[in-house]
């Protein structure tokens, strides 16, 4: 949906990102199987899925600054922090009863990414302003330009 109604601009920054993935991906796939043959295969698939799993979970931290500098959680959702906590928390689980440090690593962090997600969500709900916007619009900056 996103690319179809989109603008050209940025529907080109998404087919470079697919295309980057793609050549990635075939890139692994072509490595694994000509290259490698038994643990090694697993072992190299292993460490990438453990490093783009650490990767997506830790990402919505990257919104923590913000949130620590304005004292406000206006741009950081609620739910993404939830399901965060809640699917690392079940992967973990699951693969510690099955201990498999491939699935226990990742989704570790990813419990306790989504816990100080859930804590910043916590400690700044009270002093967010929901009706304040970040800059003021075009309409605002000309209605100020005319009073002065």
């Amino acid at each position: 949906m996103f690319i179809l109604y989109s603008d050209w601009p940025k529907r080109r920054k998404i087919f470079i990102a697919l295309v980057v993935e793609a050549i990635f991906f075939a890139i692994v796939v072509v490595v694994t199987l000509a290259a490698l043959h038994g643990n090694k295969r697993s072992m190299l698939v292993g460490i990438l899925c453990l490093i783009f799993n650490i990767i997506m979970y830790v990402s919505p931290l990257t919104v923590m600054r913000r949130v620590i500098t304005t004292k406000s959680v206006k741009y950081m959702p609620f739910y993404l922090s939830l399901a965060n906590f809640a699917n690392g928390s079940c992967w973990f689980t699951y693969g510690f009863l099955k201990f498999d440090p491939f699935v226990v690593i990742p989704n570790g962090l990813g419990a306790v990414s989504g816990l100080i997600q859930l804590i910043l969500y916590a400690t700044y709900y009270r002093t967010t302003n929901w009706d304040e916007d970040e800059k003021p619009s075009e309409v605002q900056l000309s209605e100020n330009t005319s009073q002065a």
